[in-house]
């Protein structure tokens, strides 16, 4: 490639990565064919797919236009399948060859081949182009050259799906540590090749984009997006986390009077909230690990439900013992005739309010999950809400009944 290596065409390339799909689609309309090309075949697979998927239809046909045939060929076929698909992540695979070709031969092609591709094993296909067997380069190396492709090729190869999950796929090459997986149909054939460094590197773009997902980031936005763009990706949620604030709010409101009674209660408010909180966090992020790991399975829900709020209790009760004796010195010091009784409501909100975050940290994504929406979207919001309900509204519900 003519521009690889050189200092504008690995500036393109820094560029496009710091980009959403979008921005750097429009950044793209500003380099010639050839460039735009050699910088998108440096990237992800996947992520180059959503560049070209972004660009007006006659620039997209130029750049593949400006693409080796293979490339070019396995580009077009990548658009087939959605996004989060193996198939997105698909390279062309070069080191193709029919059973009965011998070493020497395969040897001598792969020589002209590694000038130009990055190959890594060899494949050995049938006429209507299935999966035989895979070649090492050991293999190649020590068999002698008149051997036919099919005497030393390693059969029973392990291949991914073009439909599979992304998800899917990282959990299942997590233990094999190949560098390079053939994705095959249904009929086995040979489809492309994605690596295993693909495969991870998609898959940890999904994972760190779920921090930001749980407050209302989009996955779009990064550090150069434009300040108006991220208003538009941020402020609805803040609006939504508004209206659940106010639902906090209103429990704090319905028990005024106690309040105006216990003034003490307003000020371990903030602390059952953020206690609860901390815990229904802790929940959530083993659970959103779980969903992204394939760890929860059908009929694990109520058991990951019952183990978080049991959790959650238990960890709110010694938290809950502090808390109360910090709520009984304070009632005490300001001559409080209902220190005990004070401290005894806390340490029973704590409790209550933890597991029920518990509980709430484990719903919250898996019922997201379960109706086709993103677990980690917009989730800390939820939970928050619930936990700020729960905490203030045992704490002073508490209170009103128990304190006389």
């Amino acid at each position: 490639m003519a521009h690889a290596g050189t200092e504008a065409h690995l500036q393109l390339i820094d560029e496009l990565k710091a980009r959403p799909a979008s921005e750097a689609a429009r950044h793209l309309g500003e380099v010639d064919a050839l460039p735009a090309y050699e910088a998108l075949a440096a990237l992800n697979p996947s992520f180059a797919q959503d560049i070209l998927a972004e660009l007006p239809s006659a620039q997209r046909r130029t750049i593949i236009a400006a693409a080796v045939p293979e490339i070019a060929q396995q580009w077009n076929r990548n658009q087939l399948y959605e996004q989060g698909a193996v198939g997105r992540l698909m390279e062309p695979a070069f080191g193709v060859f029919p059973p009965a070709a011998t070493v020497g031969e395969a040897i001598e092609t792969l020589r002209a081949l590694i000038k130009s591709a990055f190959i890594t094993y060899g494949y050995v296909i049938d006429e209507e182009g299935k999966l035989l067997g895979i070649l090492t380069m050991r293999d190649l190396l020590f068999a002698d050259n008149d051997k036919t492709l099919g005497d030393i090729m390693l059969v029973n190869v392990f291949a991914l799906s073009p439909q599979m999950p992304i998800s899917d796929a990282m959990r299942l090459t997590l233990n094999r540590h190949y560098p390079v997986y053939p994705v095959c149909d249904e009929q086995g054939k040979l489809l492309g090749l994605v690596r295993g460094q693909t495969i991870f590197e998609s898959e940890a773009f999904e994972i760190t984009a779920q921090a930001g997902s749980m407050v209302g980031v989009d996955k779009e936005e990064r550090i150069s997006t434009p300040l108006l763009q991220s208003f538009k990706f941020r402020h609805p949620w803040l609006q939504l986390n508004l209206l659940t604030a106010f639902l906090a709010g209103g429990v704090v409101a319905m028990f005024q009077g106690t309040i105006d009674k216990l003034v003490i209660l307003a000020a371990f408010l903030p602390v059952l909230a953020g206690q609860s909180g901390n815990t229904g966090c802790q929940a959530m992020a083993v659970t959103l690990r779980g969903i992204t790991l394939g760890e929860i399975k059908p009929g694990d829900g109520k058991r990951l439900v019952f183990k978080e709020g049991l959790l959650g209790a238990l960890n709110g009760a010694p938290i809950g013992v502090i808390a109360g004796i910090a709520m009984y010195v304070t009632a005490s010091s300001q001559g409080s005739a209902h220190a005990v009784m004070l401290s005894l409501v806390t340490f029973l909100a704590m409790v209550g309010a933890c597991m029920v975050s518990g509980i709430s940290g484990a719903i919250v994504p898996l019922t997201l999950k379960r109706y086709g929406a993103d677990p980690a979207t917009a989730s800390s919001i939820f939970l928050t809400t619930s936990t700020d309900i729960v905490s203030m509204g045992l704490l002073l519900g508490l209170a009103t009944v128990m304190v006389r």
